[in-house]
């Protein structure tokens, strides 16, 4: 296997000057031709820096670590996450996707902390508390970052207010006369996190008489519903996301009830899918905070050891109208 002291002899320079190189070190000066002659040495040779080593030395890793997602992940969701990855990897920082389903906060925050990464974002789907996020930051992360409908004691915490999307949905079929409203809620596990703000927020709404609907993502499901649906005497429904929208639509035209005559369906998501339906899908338009956004706010906490702080109102919604309300 080679070395450093290999790739060091071969480029002709010292040992310390490969690690400046590989490591990226910013705060030694090393010249352009330098640094591509130990590149190309290094690539010659096949070398690879020890990650255990880096992080002895360091006393820290360059992992991001990100918990992978425990409820379907739509293309909104999918867009988002690879956004963030690019922009880490821009950072230089790598990112560890966890499979951490099943796991409690306890369970999480030491399997996580077992990999010493430099900092954790958390989606929200595991509950974490101030003793997990202390459990991180002992282990060296420095920072802990979550990203959901509530905040956690002690980290970075980006709060977004998911009851915005019900309320747009409902007020946007409010505005076109619609009072009687069914909104999903997904029997899917983990989507309540979601969905109970999102149906809190369409109760919100002024004029709005709002009727839960259950539905899981099959067409059995959304079979049911239709069959029943002329019986619950509702005239609009709020359709939790876009899948759920195309689903209940289908389903419904089967059923012989016209959209948006018979009723009016608005979805979350704007996916491009929706916008090829015939009629075309209402829908929120979300606006999320950017991956750039939230890898700078991981690169200045680890960098600057920045105060843990709540940052609300990072996320935008708007309904967008189209044929099917």
């Amino acid at each position: 296997m080679p070395t450093s002291a290999d790739v060091a002899r071969l480029a002709g320079v010292s040992r310390a000057t490969v690690s400046y190189v590989l490591n990226n070190a910013a705060a030694v000066r090393i010249s352009e031709p330098t640094r591509r002659k130990v590149r190309e040495a290094a690539e010659e040779l096949g070398y690879v820096p020890h990650a255990a080593a880096r992080t002895l030395r360091a006393g820290h890793t360059r992992i991001v670590l990100l918990p992978t997602s425990h409820v379907p992940a739509g293309p909104l969701y999918s867009a988002f996450l690879d956004d963030l990855q690019w922009a880490l990897r821009r950072l230089d920082y790598t990112v560890v996707q966890y499979g951490s389903l099943g796991l409690s906060g306890d369970q999480a925050a030491r399997a996580w902390a077992e990999l010493r990464p430099v900092a954790v974002i958390s989606l929200g789907e595991i509950v974490l508390s101030a003793r997990n996020v202390a459990t991180l930051e002992r282990a060296g992360a420095k920072a802990v970052i979550t990203l959901g409908p509530v905040g956690v004691p002690g980290a970075h915490a980006l709060v977004l207010d998911q009851g915005e999307v019900g309320a747009a949905a409902a007020l946007h079929l409010v505005e076109r006369g619609h009072r009687r409203i069914g909104v999903v809620v997904p029997e899917e596990p983990g989507l309540e996190l979601f969905s109970a703000p999102r149906l809190a927020g369409a109760r919100s709404v002024a004029g709005a008489e709002v009727e839960p609907v259950p539905l899981a993502r099959t067409e059995e499901s959304a079979g049911r519903l239709a069959r029943r649906w002329r019986s619950l005497g509702l005239d609009a429904v709020y359709a939790y996301n876009d899948e759920y929208a195309m689903l209940l639509m289908r389903a419904f035209q089967d059923e012989g009830l016209r959209i948006p005559g018979d009723v009016a369906v608005i979805g979350a998501d704007d996916l491009l899918l929706g916008r090829l339906l015939r009629p075309r899908l209402s829908t929120v338009r979300i606006q999320m905070p950017t991956g750039d956004y939230l890898a700078a706010l991981v690169d200045r906490a680890v960098r600057e050891g920045a105060e843990p702080a709540e940052r609300h109102g990072l996320m935008a919604a708007s309904a967008i109208p189209r044929e099917s309300t």
